[in-house]
């Protein structure tokens, strides 16, 4: 860590701390960084302002975009998978798109290991979108619980999944000394507690617009690194969370991680630079620019979607039943089995299993493979639209 740089920083302080490195079988003094509570309102300049204020209409725009859906909860169901796909790769956990909606339909034992760690998180977002829409707080303790399911049944699963970490952590150590790490949080002791307290106050009382509250409370959350593992997907869930619970969004149909994914050292630079400097205009703005991108993106994908929707509608000539509906729906399921279909619209099996063979006879649906229990099929035209 460059303690020069965080010697004078305005945001925050550099504390002694000493411990046991059973690696090196040694024991190690450096520094941790320890954040000051969030200001109540930032010094940003006028130019970031502006670009606030844009990132918010676009994020606007993506919120109106998704309403023209006949269901927009059909959009929310594939954004989280993607969102799942790139904050995971974001932490060098890498899976196919396709591979994470197939998992929906495979036992445990038949997923890698990389892919079952992905679903963590789509199982974990997916609840956590229920309780705010439900209108629970965004808390330490409902963080504690989603990041129990993030690590569950992964090689960091166990005694410390599910609290907040008891241990110091070092960020960007790798194999060597950890005075050669890129960032050092707060020890796990009054400092961390007391600092993820001010930080769940603020998170649901500052009254700044959400975008500026988003990009302020990632980089808190970040600096903390209150868990020992699986704090960048929980920020970044977070930001999600956040954009619900304000209002801004109705569904989550917005993730900024695909975005970041592809501006990784920036991302990464740009959280550094904020406890060096104490200057948060840069990291706003880098922000506001990764909100920006992901809403037109959300606009562009719902107009593709739709245009395939109404192709299939063509395709099927007018057709009723469960085939037009499981076409319908198609945007949300891009995979199905016929049992699945039999569950979503109250048919019996054998109607939904008529109804996908009329699908993979017009070409809209096609065999992927062969689950345990029943035949999963995918509709390629929608994953590659959702895959752009």
């Amino acid at each position: 860590m460059d303690i020069e740089k965080l010697k004078g920083s305005p945001v925050g302080e550099l504390v002694p701390i000493s411990g046991y490195d059973p690696r090196f079988r040694e024991e190690y003094n450096c520094f941790a960084f320890v954040p000051s509570p969030l200001p109540d309102v930032l010094n940003l300049s006028a130019a970031t302002y502006a670009e606030v204020v844009d990132a918010s209409a676009a994020l606007a725009r993506a919120d109106q975009a998704a309403s023209l859906l006949p269901n927009p909860v059909l959009l929310a169901r594939p954004a989280t998978r993607r969102e799942a796909v790139s904050t995971s790769a974001l932490e060098g956990t890498y899976a196919a798109l396709s591979d994470v909606f197939e998992a929906d339909f495979l036992e445990e034992d038949e997923l890698t290991g990389s892919v079952s760690e992905v679903r963590n998180y789509v199982t974990a977002a997916e609840r956590a979108y229920e309780l705010i829409e439900q209108g629970h707080p965004i808390t330490v303790r409902l963080l504690e619980d989603l990041q129990a399911q993030l690590l569950k049944g992964t090689p960091s699963d166990g005694p410390l999944a599910g609290s907040v970490r008891t241990t110091q952590v070092f960020i960007g150590v790798g194999n060597r000394r950890v005075e050669s790490a890129r960032f050092v949080p707060p020890p796990a002791d009054h400092r961390l507690t007391e600092g993820l307290r001010a930080w769940e106050t603020w998170v649901r009382t500052n009254a700044l617009p959400t975008v500026i509250r988003v990009a302020a409370a990632h980089y808190q959350f970040e600096t903390l690194h209150p868990f020992h593992d699986g704090n960048g997907r929980l920020g970044r869930m977070v930001a999600a969370l956040q954009f619900m619970s304000a209002g801004d969004l109705k569904h989550p149909v917005l993730n900024i991680s695909p975005w970041l994914e592809q501006n990784r050292a920036e991302y990464q630079d740009g959280l550094l630079q904020v406890s060096q400097t104490g200057q948060w205009d840069k990291w706003v703005s880098f922000i506001c620019a990764a909100i920006h991108a992901e809403s037109l993106e959300v606009g562009a994908r719902v107009e593709n979607l739709l245009a395939l929707r109404e192709s299939f509608q063509m395709t099927l000539a007018g057709a009723k039943g469960v085939s037009l509906r499981i076409a319908d729906d198609l945007i949300g399921y891009p995979m199905i089995t016929a049992s699945l279909a039999s569950k979503l619209y109250g048919v019996s099996y054998q109607a939904a299993n008529t109804a996908i063979a009329k699908l993979v006879s017009l070409g809209i649906l096609r065999q992927r493979s062969k689950g345990r229990y029943d035949r999963i099929f995918q509709c390629d035209s929608v994953l590659a639209a959702l895959e752009y």
